[in-house]
């Protein structure tokens, strides 16, 4: 082993021990060596799988990071067309919004920027790898608002990277300096923008105000406050579900050449979430369709790792009764969805964003009863037994929603809790749907019951066969991020620019934002009478009868719930619902932007003659 290389592990392994409480994050223009740009850790961090991932999802953290909403997050137009609208609200009060969508702006100077334009080329990466490869743990810093602190000691030439290796035995050593630190795969990073807070104090039901400042997000606050947080087998990190870890996995394309693998700590950079429709968006601008800028391939991945991750967000179990008269109506219907992550379901970002039930039942391919059902460009039907999940936060004073940076006041938040999760009024559900179980936790489940009135005109459309007729309940439980009626806010309320209209006119060309299937569960019912004497339905085409909220959250346990038909189809989850009507230089490997495009060209021609086949 090269002296040089002896030097920078015996310096890395002093390091590694050692963590500073500073209780100081980064400031605008303190850092003395400037992040390298996301591009020089292309040539590197570019590889194909090796043996036994071959046919495994790509690994390589530059090609996994590159098309997600993480290494996109400053080309977002929706955090843009946010942003200015956040700007009229309160003049100069989007710095934190920039300070985490775009860092690099940020630490340079820049983080006043309104508009995607105002910012440089190497700010597009957003969240890129140094942020996350030097930021080192502050325990005098809280959670939240991007407070990150950056390691600006050089040793040797550089800066260390941070990460999960030590390279004890020798083995595999990168150029660069390391330091092996914890801190860089803890769910404490992701907090560090995960919990967001503005500075309008909280008021209650009443208007009084709760000495606490407003909590806009609190995704990283209920993850630490589940029993995911929790040592023990239930425990699941941040990075378990959006970084999932890789045995036997290169640290770069040197060692990948060389077949020199880490058993543990390795983890694909797929760092995506529910995004899936932006996604599409970004590769339509920034792909091979558009600018160009960002290869297609690496959105197609981004957008495969969303699927796989959705089908594991959520199970939807529906109980149904053993046969239904057409003419009498259908009760007996009951829904529950469990929150299978480890934060609410949804979270983040509220505003816009809605989960709900959308129920279907069908006869001869005709709709006979609905609830909740989308039309694309439209939304979905408001009927009465609409069973949502959402929050909503509003400027007390005057009840005006959508507006970030005015919002003081939750009117709701019925949106499902995680597993475990305790009481704290930074992230107790807000609204009378859930109730505390008797362990003291609320539950990650939600009970629901439908009734649906008589439907006397249908007609047996088999008369000559009286046992063949079934009615087919087709339950989805459908989550949209970006609403028509958010979208169409976000270009009324914006008098200062155009990203309201821009966003407005790129949804509307794409046909609306598509919801994505979490879960969806189909039930066959025998239909064993037509034309009943039942009562009319009194609410219009969907011929529901029952109130919207029929039971709280835990009225049943999900245990006992009796599933009558196959379990959820998570595999085609994610699809959308059924049809209904410049830093230069950089670590010593980088030894030539030209070399890294070359390897990159091959990896992608690899890729699609994989998906070929």
């Amino acid at each position: 082993m090269p002296s040089r290389s002896r030097t920078l592990l015996s310096i890395a392994a002093v390091l590694s021990f050692s963590t500073p409480a500073l209780a100081a994050p980064t400031e605008p223009g303190s850092l003395t060596n400037p992040l390298f740009a996301a591009s020089t850790c292309m040539n590197c961090h570019t590889y194909g799988n090796i043996e036994p991932h071959e046919n495994a999802p790509f690994y390589a953290p530059w090609i996994t990071w590159q098309g997600s909403m993480m290494a996109n997050a400053a080309r977002d137009p929706v955090f843009w067309a946010g942003v200015a609208i956040a700007s009229q609200d309160e003049p100069g009060g989007t710095i934190d919004c920039v300070r985490c969508h775009a860092p690099r702006a940020f630490l340079e100077g820049r983080g006043n920027a309104i508009a995607m334009d105002e910012l440089q080329p190497n700010d597009l990466a957003g969240v890129d790898c140094e942020l996350c490869h030097r930021s080192m743990e502050d325990v005098g810093v809280p959670a939240g608002n991007a407070l990150y602190t950056i390691d600006d000691t050089v040793v040797g030439d550089q800066v260390p990277r941070r990460g999960p290796f030590d390279y004890a035995d020798g083995v595999g050593q990168p150029p660069h300096p390391f330091i092996a630190d914890p801190y860089t795969g803890s769910s404490r990073l992701c907090g560090t923008c995960h919990d967001v807070t503005t500075p309008r104090e909280r008021v209650d039901d009443d208007g009084v105000g709760m000495g606490i400042d407003f909590g806009e997000q609190r995704t990283y606050s209920e993850w630490l406050g589940s029993s995911f947080a929790q040592q023990g087998d239930d425990f699941r990190s941040c990075q378990d579900c959006h970084m999932p870890e890789v045995t036997d996995m290169p640290g770069c394309m040197e060692n990948a050449n060389a077949g020199n693998v880490h058993p543990t700590g390795s983890r694909r950079h797929d760092l995506v979430g529910a995004n899936r429709f932006m996604l599409s968006l970004l590769q339509g601008l920034y792909g091979e369709m558009g600018t160009n800028e960002v290869d297609d391939f690496f959105y197609e991945i981004s957008i495969a790792s969303t699927d796989a991750l959705l089908a594991t967000a959520a199970t939807l179990e529906v109980t149904a009764p053993a046969e239904v008269d057409l003419g009498a109506g259908l009760d007996g219907i009951e829904v529950v969805v469990t929150n299978q992550t480890g934060h609410k379901l949804p979270t983040g970002y509220s505003e816009g964003r809605v989960m709900w039930i959308q129920m279907i039942a069908r006869y001869d391919g005709n709709v006979v009863w609905s609830s909740g059902a989308w039309t694309q460009g439209t939304g979905y039907e408001e009927d009465p037994q609409l069973r949502t999940y959402r929050a909503t936060a509003e400027d007390y004073a005057d009840g005006t929603v959508f507006h970030l940076l005015r919002n003081n006041h939750w009117v709701e938040d019925t949106r499902i809790p995680p597993a475990g999760l305790r009481p704290d009024v930074q992230t107790d559900p807000v609204g009378g749907r859930y109730t505390l179980q008797d362990d003291g936790t609320w539950p990650s489940f939600d009970t629901v019951q439908y009734v649906f009135g008589g439907s006397p005109d249908i007609v047996d459309a088999t008369p000559a066969d009286i046992e063949d007729d079934v009615l087919t309940l087709e339950t989805q439980l459908l989550y949209v991020i970006n609403t028509p009626e958010y979208v169409q806010f976000l270009a009324d309320d914006n008098t200062i620019n155009d990203a309201g209209d821009e966003v407005l006119t790129l949804f509307e060309d794409a046909g609306g934002a598509v919801p994505v299937v979490l879960a969806s569960q189909t039930v066959e019912i025998p239909i064993v009478g037509f034309g009943g004497a039942a009562e009319t339905s009194s609410s219009g085409g969907s011929g529901t009868t029952a109130p919207a909220d029929t039971s709280t959250g835990n009225t049943t346990d999900n245990a006992d719930t009796t599933v009558t038909t196959a379990a959820t189809d998570a595999e085609s989850s994610t699809s959308g619902p059924a049809a209904d009507d410049s830093g230069t230089g950089g670590c010593g490997c980088d030894t030539s932007r030209s070399a890294g495009a070359w390897w990159l060209v091959g990896v992608i021609g690899l890729a699609r003659r994989r998906r070929r086949r």
